[in-house]
């Protein structure tokens, strides 16, 4: 592909991904609308929108009769013209779920994991799993592909996982190769809380800002969303949370560092102290608040939300009574719209996203003959 037909590419997709936002958005729209919204001319949006209804992606829906002028016809999105399956792959569980293109998730469904999984051992789980989602057969033409939240550190650019905390046999395995030959789907393979703070992006839309999705779940990592994406790091390694350290004379972890934020919680959640657990994780969030200045912090994880206000209340509380943060420095703190599906789901939307969302800025640079 010549770098002139890249651009031109990316171009049509990122204009198509501007209407589809307008779409998820708004419960019906009309060609003004998503020029107004846009900034694109309305001869580029009616291509797009030519372009979109043909693929089935949207719907007229009627028209609307002004006062003055031709009746404009207003159009909305077809949510169930594509789906996604999302794979959250934690510790002891794998949930899947199966979201459409304006991120419902319609199916949610957990199974437990062998102790210390190879991948064989996941592979076969997704196979078997997806193949149990009720209906998927009728779907299958219109599933886009599998997103996997998996635990960290991982390589998101090439789809590998390096060496996942706690698991003995996840080193540099390259996970999205190996499960789009065994499963036939196209796969997309990211760290579970940078997938968790994209679908609290799409659940909230323009107004969110920056933010943090804070997960406890047997571990505890951070996804976050700045600038309007997701934000991965030089490595695609960003998230590691919970291997900050609060304690320098702390326990050992599992990192190999001696008073992360992780052990310390753990030892009190262990000892049953949830409340003691709950003010360690607050004291991590307000370090993070002082080095990234977020407007949204959520919180999730399903050792979380097995104990929800006690979280909410003890980090909503530190994020007030710190003394170093002005009135104008306000944060809001809530626990995730989406629940225990919310890594999933995040996976799921990213697979979505890559099809019908913003293109890679990585394609407009491709050269050659």
């Amino acid at each position: 592909m010549t770098r002139v037909t890249a651009d031109v590419t990316f171009l049509r997709d990122y204009n198509q991904a501007l209407v589809m936002a307008v779409g998820r958005t708004a419960r019906t729209f009309e060609r003004s609308t998503v020029v107004e919204a846009t900034g694109l001319t309305p001869q580029a949006v009616s291509k797009v929108i030519a372009r979109l209804t043909a693929d089935g992606l949207i719907r007229p829906a009627g028209v609307r009769r002004p006062g003055i002028g031709k009746p404009a016809v207003v159009y909305e999105l077809v949510p169930d013209s594509r789906y996604a399956i999302g794979a959250h792959v934690a510790r002891r569980t794998l949930r899947l779920v199966l979201v459409d293109l304006a991120g419902t998730v319609h199916q949610s469904a957990v199974s437990p994991l062998p102790r210390d999984f190879t991948p064989e051992q996941l592979l076969d789980a997704l196979s078997a799993g997806i193949d149990t989602l009720a209906g998927i057969g009728d779907q299958r033409g219109r599933l886009t592909g599998l997103g996997i939240g998996m635990i960290g550190p991982l390589d998101h650019a090439n789809g590998l996982v390096r060496d996942a905390h706690g698991l003995r046999h996840w080193h540099d395995v390259p996970l999205r190769e190996l499960a789009e030959k065994h499963l036939g789907l196209p796969v997309h393979l990211d760290k579970d809380v940078t997938a968790g703070i994209t679908a609290e992006a799409w659940r909230h839309g323009a107004t969110f800002g920056d933010a943090a999705l804070i997960m406890v779940e047997s571990g505890i990592g951070g996804g976050f969303w700045l600038g309007g994406a997701a934000h991965r790091g030089a490595h695609t390694n960003a998230g590691e949370f919970g291997h900050t350290v609060v304690d320098l004379t702390g326990p050992l972890c599992v990192c190999g560092r001696h008073g992360c934020l992780e052990i310390v919680h753990h030892h009190a959640a262990e000892a049953g102290d949830i409340a003691h657990a709950a003010r360690v994780l607050a004291v991590g969030v307000v370090n993070l608040l002082q080095t990234l200045d977020l407007a949204h912090v959520v919180l999730a994880g399903a050792d979380l939300l097995g104990h929800p206000q006690t979280y909410l209340t003890a980090v909503t509380e530190a994020v007030q009574a710190d003394a170093r943060r002005a009135a104008w420095l306000s944060t809001r703190v809530a626990l995730s719209s989406l629940g225990a599906d919310v890594i999933a789901a995040g996976a799921a939307m990213q697979v979505l996203d890559r099809h019908y969302g913003i293109p890679e800025l990585a394609h407009s640079l491709i050269v050659g003959s």
